[in-house]
């Protein structure tokens, strides 16, 4: 049967190593039991440590994506194509993030924290060379989103940007790019009213609204429309073809 002890004399100790919901509930279920098994104790700790170790990696690798980004804003050529160097880091990101995934399911936060699984959001996000990744990792986050463990907003912003990269309209209008005429608008959508219906369902702003959202942000970032709008499709096209996300 192994060592029985009571659950209160680790508890304490518990609530300070684990920040995390998932194993709070966890051990405060066992806690009603009074007793646990010792080498229980040992395995719920180790894993504990393991998600917090997952957490910090996680929040890691969103710091470098931020710190390339603010590199290429200052230097004015954050709209200059896709970045090599992101590129790069957002593959290397996206397979990091991928093997986690294989252990633990969506980073949601009741497992590694909010502000690590907001990283993994983002890093899921700017994986736009990982076709496969992006729709497996949309199929997890509707899980949980299903099991209400994570944001319909953030399934709402993946759905539309795997529906943009494989051509198709978006539901939710949250991608925006530079059109013909050099302005940033939303990309493909079905239906305007329908979008800001479903964008207020969401508890999400207007399309309207957020299209001067974007055009302010494009410009506190110094992006300027491509100065040869189809070469720039082509180069795109292209592109969507050489990863997978058309044929």
């Amino acid at each position: 049967m192994g060592i029985k002890y009571r659950a209160d004399s680790g508890f304490r100790k518990f609530r300070a190593l684990s920040k995390f919901k998932f194993w709070v509930d966890k051990y405060e279920a066992l806690n009603r039991q009074r007793f646990i098994h010792a080498t229980f104790w040992v395995n719920l700790k180790k894993s504990i440590m393991d998600f917090d170790k997952i957490s910090r990696k996680l929040i890691g690798l969103k710091k470098k994506d931020d710190k390339l980004r603010t590199e290429l804003i200052r230097e004015g050529t954050l709209s200059n194509g896709y970045n090599q160097e992101m590129e790069v880091l957002n593959n290397e990101n996206a397979k990091e993030l991928n093997l986690i995934m294989e252990k633990i399911g969506f980073p949601t936060s009741d497992k590694v924290g909010e502000e690590a699984s907001n990283a993994a959001w983002l890093i899921i996000q700017h994986s736009i060379g990982q076709p496969n990744f992006m729709k497996k990792s949309a199929r997890l986050l509707e899980i949980a989103v299903n099991e209400k463990k994570a944001d319909p907003k953030c399934l709402a912003y993946l759905t539309d940007r795997i529906a943009v990269f494989e051509g198709k309209p978006q539901l939710y209008g949250t991608q925006f790019d530079w059109n013909e005429n050099g302005e940033m608008k939303p990309n493909q959508f079905d239906d305007s009213a329908k979008v800001n219906q479903r964008r207020k369902a969401l508890g999400l702003n207007t399309l309207e609204e957020q299209t001067e959202i974007m055009k302010n942000r494009v410009k506190s970032e110094k992006q300027r429309p491509p100065k040869d709008f189809e070469e720039r499709r082509r180069e795109y096209d292209k592109w969507r073809k050489s990863v997978g996300w058309i044929k």
